[in-house]
């Protein structure tokens, strides 16, 4: 197995993981166009962030999205861990595992002070897999707010 850079000639296999994805999250469901669009962003502006790939046999088996903000409680640099999934017939097998270490040491790499992700509040293990890896639970609780706006 490899862990790589997403380029842009992979969006269209980085949307079927993601259909994946959002399949079992509550609060989102497949869109392939804003998926398209999401995923172009981020791969063309490396100050947005980047994804990471696992390919095995050439394919794409998994994928995670680093992307970066500023804290000012920390005085520097974050990243947000989105959107990691493994294909479900590659779960089991140490894939996640490699490409979580990957985000982590990049992160670390690119001078991020903390990673911070989110799971289903019902996904337990995913928690477990993340609190393996070293993430603790947060006494904060994300809140959302949809804008609608108009794309360019």
């Amino acid at each position: 197995m490899i862990v790589t850079t997403a380029e842009l000639n992979d969006v269209l296999e980085l949307t079927e993981l993601l259909s994946i994805l959002f399949a079992q999250e509550v609060e989102f469901e497949p869109d392939i166009d804003a998926q398209v669009r999401g995923l172009r962003l981020i791969i063309s502006d490396s100050n947005v962030g980047l994804i990471l790939i696992a390919r095995k046999q050439g394919k794409i088996v998994a994928m995670a999205n680093l992307l970066y903000t500023v804290s000012t409680a920390l005085g520097g640099k974050v990243g947000l861990l989105e959107d990691m999934v493994v294909r479900p017939e590659y779960r089991g097998q140490g894939v996640g595992l490699a490409l979580l270490s990957a985000a982590i040491e990049y992160a670390q790499q690119v001078g991020c002070l903390r990673l911070t992700l989110l799971t289903d509040v019902d996904n337990l293990s995913a928690q477990q897999f993340y609190q393996r890896a070293g993430f603790t639970l947060s006494s904060m609780v994300p809140m959302r707010l949809s804008l609608k706006t108009t794309h360019n």
